[in-house]
């Protein structure tokens, strides 16, 4: 394997130039004769193959514009021209096909308008007459297209914004209108929603914000840049939470094959001259970010970025990933535009006091555990229905920095089932069914709440408790038939000779390895074991073991409980008092709000 940032410290404006380089480097040789299409890999995605092929050509411009912008040398322009010259030319082999609406070439054109609005000088002054015609039909058209409901409505701005900026007419008025429908994505504290009112994934930071922030320095908009530069501001004090000391940011969502995507939110702010935080701090997140990626084995042997997140994994993609879209991840590197002594170059890199107590994040329905060695988060109230995996990516009980989470890779062998940190029912001993979605979803003090239905007859009512190193979960199901249960604590990898050590008994289990312990500790009727999981179902490890409690449930209402826990080696906490359903039912009449408001 080939790893780019291989040798790279990470530190300094100039290394970042040299990892741009190098990760775009390796793509060189997979450019079409004309130069329009980039194919490095065999895999579908639900587009058309053109539009796949564009991601790997567009893509690396959120990156190589910035270097341009910051006064770097870049060897390869004449080969990004050559084929945006081709890729638009209706009469050319490698034509991109007419961009329509809601189709994913709209997607691929906001990072051509991106480097057209900062550096014409490279990528459009030096085409032919016939060439800047072409390109100026193709990207009109693809501006007057419709945008889907959701992130994508900022890609028409960032189009349009490109080709006012070299002197094409575009119809503003479709500007205005998009304007207006992102307003009404905003929810309150810097957070939006993505589309769908109960989805706030990392497309806020590395979408919402990065492209408010990118309109509010490009575009003649004083009014909306303070706007977007305000909630910007307001958004960084919690998503700062997101983020561990390692670098690491919180595995939730979808999209995750964009990767160092992560730290363009920072990079944002210092672009756009929003000092949020201090700029050592911003500067920390942004770098730590990097440097986490760069140890983790995400290139092919040539130096290619793969589908997947900490490793190679098509198990957690989703449908609309191909082999080019992990170049998003390029977003990362817009703090090359600004000059070297930019406040935000200047500064030192700091790390901000850990929270002693746990943080709410009420508009992310998240509840935060800065424990040693990672972040957990802890949600009740996110959902994703219209994509795979998505209960697995939003509806768990608990995220880690370190631990990740894990997706079903066989529905119908309930036995197998991950179940990490989710409780799972099965009613014929083989298919089974998870939390996807809740009828409500509170949040009281630093305590969770969330009322779901894995069967339309199925009632669960579920409370989160973060307690010190410990989270605790309360459930009450009340049933009209036998149910199976499976629920599992933090996934953590197994060791590369297969050993680990297994303590407790009955329905305490603590797992050990070298590295890592992750235990449960159930107070009800069920049994813990130590379950392997399914290779390629973590997001972070590819092998991973599960410590799990299982039992049935007769029908009628049953409580259960249970402590979880997981850090790196060390003596475990104490395990503190259990709270009680009868307390926390009082805690929320009293003190529930509901999560994700406006």
């Amino acid at each position: 394997m080939i790893n780019p940032f291989e040798n790279n410290a990470l530190r300094t404006r100039d290394d970042l130039a040299q990892a741009v380089r190098d990760l775009v480097a390796p793509l060189v040789a997979h450019f079409s004769p004309g130069k329009a299409r980039v194919r490095i890999g065999a895999s579908g995605a639900r587009h058309d193959e053109a539009s796949a092929d564009i991601e790997a050509f567009a893509r690396p411009l959120w990156g190589i514009a910035p270097l341009a912008a910051g006064g770097y040398t870049f060897e390869h322009w004449d080969i990004w021209r050559t084929g945006l010259a081709n890729g638009t030319n209706p009469d050319h082999a490698e034509y991109w096909g007419d961009p329509g609406d809601n189709d994913q070439r709209l997607v691929e054109m906001a990072a051509i308008g991106f480097a057209l609005r900062l550096v014409p000088e490279h990528i459009w002054q030096p085409l032919s007459t016939e060439a800047k015609t072409q390109v100026a039909a193709y990207l009109t058209k693809a501006h007057r297209s419709c945008f889907a409901n959701c992130n994508w409505k900022f890609f028409r701005l960032l189009i349009g914004l490109g080709l006012g900026h070299v002197g094409v007419r575009v119809d503003t008025a479709l500007h205005d209108a998009y304007l207006d429908e992102i307003d009404e994505y905003y929810l309150s504290e810097g957070w939006y929603f993505d589309g769908k009112p109960k989805q706030a994934d990392h497309y806020i930071p590395f979408a919402f914000h990065y492209y408010g922030l990118l309109y509010a320095s490009l575009a003649d908009d004083p009014a909306r840049a303070d706007t977007f530069r305000q909630r910007a501001s307001e958004f960084a004090q919690d998503i700062g939470h997101w983020y561990a000391d390692d670098g690491a940011a919180l595995p939730f969502g979808r999209s995750l094959t964009y990767q160092f995507a992560h730290a363009g939110i920072w990079g944002a702010l210092a672009f756009s001259d929003v000092p949020a935080l201090p700029w050592g701090q911003i500067k920390g997140y942004y770098l730590r970010n990097l440097r986490w990626w760069a140890r983790q084995p995400i290139f092919d042997a040539s130096g290619l970025m793969n589908i997947g997140f900490a490793y190679p994994n098509l198990m957690m993609s989703e449908g609309y990933n191909g082999p080019g879209s992990p170049y998003w991840a390029m977003k990362a590197f817009l703090p090359l535009a600004l000059a070297a002594d930019h406040p935000f170059w200047a500064a030192e890199e700091t790390v901000p006091a850990p929270s002693p107590e746990p943080v709410s994040l009420p508009q992310a329905a998240m509840i935060i555990q800065a424990l040693p060695g990672h972040k957990v988060a802890l949600t009740s109230g996110q959902e994703l229905t219209y994509m795979r995996h998505g209960a697995e990516k939003y509806a768990k009980f608990a995220y880690s920095t370190r631990y990740g989470f894990s997706v079903e890779v066989d529905e119908r062998q309930f036995w197998q089932a991950t179940s990490d940190n989710m409780i799972s029912f099965s009613d014929d001993g083989v298919h089974f069914r998870m939390r996807e979605t809740n009828e409500v979803a509170q949040i009281a003090d630093n305590c969770l709440y969330g009322r779901w239905r894995p069967y339309a007859d199925v009632l669960v009512e579920t409370w989160l408790v973060p307690v010190g190193h410990w989270h605790f979960r309360l459930h009450e199901v009340t049933t009209p038939r036998k149910l199976d249960s499976i629920e599992g604590g933090f996934a953590i990898a197994r060791p590369a000779n297969g050993s680990w050590q297994i303590e407790g008994e009955g329905g305490k289990v603590a797992l050990r390895t070298a590295h890592d312990i992750s235990t449960i500790c159930g107070a009800d009727h069920r049994k813990a074991r130590s379950h392997l999981a399914l290779p390629n179902s973590n997001v972070i490890n590819a092998r991973t073991v599960i410590p799990q409690l299982t039992g049935a449930l007769p029908p009628g209402t049953t409580q259960l409980a249970c402590a979880v826990l997981a850090m790196p080696l060390a003596a475990l906490p104490p395990l503190p008092p259990f709270p009680t359903i009868t307390s926390l039912r009082a805690l929320f009449a009293a003190k529930g709000r509901q999560v994700m408001t406006k």
